[in-house]
């Protein structure tokens, strides 16, 4: 039963019984609109986005400017100091390409320089972690190649907010708590992010003149201002004076990349995701394996089916911890991995009964602050766009007077010279954000992210199954429980509203299950777009585990 078949299903009470029994009871109604669409975490940053796209603006244009305000009103999340990575379809020649605007290591990053001081993993805060931020010359290129707006115009909304202010949002004041013995260790994070010593409370006005005036230097220069003018000079002072790895020629060498998405076909729809070095390899193993099970016949959130998504992914990030990393180093068996020889083999290593214990090698993921935004234009031209200073307020590190909190993404990187993700100069470290797409029968049928470390691609498996097999509505896929696998622990963690029968089952089956009474902590925030098969509708739906809304026109 279809979406459309279930809503014409509602005129016989007895059925609607039956099947809001089997449902998850969505907390939101799914937004709906004709024309164009903007999905995020914010509202403002999505009243920003949809603002852009009434003016004339593209989807691209839209999914800049957002991104650029979630800087300024989720700066916990993303912005200037971090990396991105997007998905793109253009409507006209039904292409899809996929951007990497993730930065690299410095030219004096490598293993000897850690071991000589006895440094067993890249640390968490500070300039160590720090890699070259890529999100700004990823700004600057999609507009450049797709949009048709200046960097300049898009930006504005942002510097408004910078300058003027915001009310700060309650999830967003949560999170900010979180990072509050963070920011007091460095001056700079402390002036710029803290008053009086304290996070800000929810409701509150907060203002960020400095990185206003940063914002502004950007329109008016490009992204040049960040690589080689002045705002690149201070954050290379700002390396050298806190001992990092980047200089001037680290910033100046750097530059996005365009790239051919990864994708697999699932339940009739091709998923696309980004090349490694991003982790979104790990969707498509987990979406190959479960391609082989007859989830729709199975109880949501069951224990047999949610031992099926564990044990796929397990699977799947086993292989993603052991090849993802930077292509231009080492070759990635990608086309290996995807192939259905591989998955019928990997079908064939789970056990209905029985949990699999598996030890996953190299480097473990744990940040969980990113910020994702998603457009569709009148055109039905689509962007996945997603952007993270990785931890909360990733290094800790606040750039002298510029309002820049610079990202700790080093901090995956492995110090294991066997590794392919051992860090070297001018290399790009494993990265856990990942955009998604797929289309149906060559059209754009969903436009989706999940923020939440090594949670997004467990939650991206979860969402396309919610939508492909169990035909839920938009917000009603993003509403639903979710499980998640804790690689350290080798844990299952059941969000709640899963009942305790799916909990006996596993336990059952030797998985270790911890069960969580509240919403969204760990468990990740997703915003999507789907485009209706049958009306060509656009259909928004955003997670109420974050502040964000979905606007349409």
């Amino acid at each position: 039963m279809n979406w459309h078949e279930w809503q014409r299903s509602t005129e016989n009470t007895d059925e609607v019984r039956r099947i809001s029994g089997e449902r998850f009871p969505s907390r939101r109604s799914t937004v709906s609109s004709a024309r164009g669409m903007v999905v995020c975490e914010h509202p403002l940053a999505a009243q920003v986005g949809i603002g852009v796209l009434m003016d004339g603006g593209n989807a691209v244009d839209a999914a800049v400017a957002a991104t650029a305000t979630l800087n300024v009103v989720t700066p916990a999340a993303s912005g200037i100091g971090g990396d991105a990575f997007a998905l793109i379809s253009l409507a006209k020649t039904g292409q899809i390409v996929a951007l990497n605007a993730s930065g690299r290591a410095g030219a004096a990053a490598n293993c000897e320089y850690f071991s000589s001081r006895n440094i067993k993993d890249v640390p968490v805060t500070g300039m160590l972690p720090v890699t070259v931020p890529g999100a700004v010359h990823g700004w600057e290129t999609m507009l450049d190649s797709y949009g048709s707006m200046s960097l300049g115009r898009v930006l504005e909304p942002a510097i408004y907010y910078a300058e003027h202010g915001f009310p700060v949002g309650e999830v967003v004041a949560r999170n900010w708590q979180m990072s509050l013995e963070k920011l007091l260790k460095n001056k700079n994070a402390a002036n710029t992010y803290l008053v009086d010593g304290r996070a800000p409370y929810a409701g509150e006005i907060f203002r960020q003149p400095n990185l206003a005036r940063t914002l502004g230097l950007i329109s008016e220069c490009g992204s040049d201002v960040v690589y080689r003018g002045e705002i690149a000079a201070k954050i290379a002072q700002c390396s050298e004076e806190d001992g990092g790895l980047i200089g001037m020629k680290d910033l100046a060498d750097h530059a996005s990349t365009w790239d051919d998405p990864i994708k697999c076909e699932y339940r009739g729809h091709e998923i696309y995701e980004c090349p490694p070095n991003g982790q979104g390899l790990a969707v498509l193993l987990a979406l190959n394996i479960l391609s082989g099970y007859d989830l729709r016949n199975m109880d949501r959130n069951s224990a047999e089916y949610l031992h099926l998504i564990v044990e796929a992914y397990k699977l799947a990030v086993s292989d993603s911890h052991q090849y993802v990393s930077d292509p231009k180093f080492s070759e990635i068996p990608v086309e290996e991995l995807l192939s259905d020889q591989y998955s019928t083999e990997q079908r064939k290593r789970i056990e209905m009964g029985k949990a699999a214990s598996i030890v996953v090698p190299g480097i473990t993921t744990v940040g969980n602050d990113t910020a994702f935004v998603t457009v569709v234009d009148a055109d039905r031209n689509a962007v996945s766009l997603i952007s993270s200073l990785y931890m909360g307020f990733g290094s800790g590190v606040v750039v002298d007077d510029t309002g820049i909190c610079l990202h700790n993404r080093g901090n995956l990187f492995s110090l294991n010279p066997e590794h392919r993700n051992c860090i070297a100069p001018n290399k790009r470290p494993f990265h856990t954000i990942i955009p998604g797409m797929a289309l149906r029968n060559g059209a754009l049928f969903a436009s989706f992210g999940v923020t939440g470390g090594p949670m997004q691609p467990q939650a991206h498996v979860q969402l396309l199954s919610n939508l492909l097999d169990f035909d839920m509505l938009p917000q009603e896929a993003m509403d639903a429980p979710r499980c998640r696998y804790v690689l350290e622990d080798n844990e299952v963690y059941l969000e709640m509203g899963i009942d305790a029968n799916a909990t006996k089952g596993l336990q059952d089956r030797g998985h270790k299950v911890r069960n969580f009474d509240k919403l969204g902590i760990g468990f990740g925030a997703g915003q999507m777009i789907v485009q209706s098969p049958e009306f060509g509708s656009l259909l928004g739906a955003s997670d109420p585990r974050k502040d964000g809304c979905a606007i349409g026109y």
